[in-house]
């Protein structure tokens, strides 16, 4: 395991003997809680925004089929 330091108030630390809390324990789980809620954060607008590139334009050609005509043409060497 790694180590960090965290720095407290003289005050925090009187009433964190108050309390019967392994702090270390507390602290590595808030930390992996935080980082397991970044992720879901970041799924969410990763889907978001896959939902908005998904929607069809109305009434414009799909890049795919561009790309095939344009690939067409060039080995048909015709263009209209």
């Amino acid at each position: 395991m790694t180590i960090i330091t965290v720095r407290v108030s003289e005050e925090t630390k009187k009433k964190m003997k108050e309390v019967n809390i392994n702090w270390s324990e507390f602290i590595r789980k808030a930390i992996e809680d935080k980082i397991y809620e970044e992720k879901r954060k970041n799924l969410a607008k990763a889907v978001l925004i896959n939902e908005r590139v998904k929607k069809k334009s109305k009434g414009e050609e799909k890049a795919e089929e561009i790309i095939r005509r344009f690939r067409d043409e060039r080995y048909t060497g015709s263009c209209d």
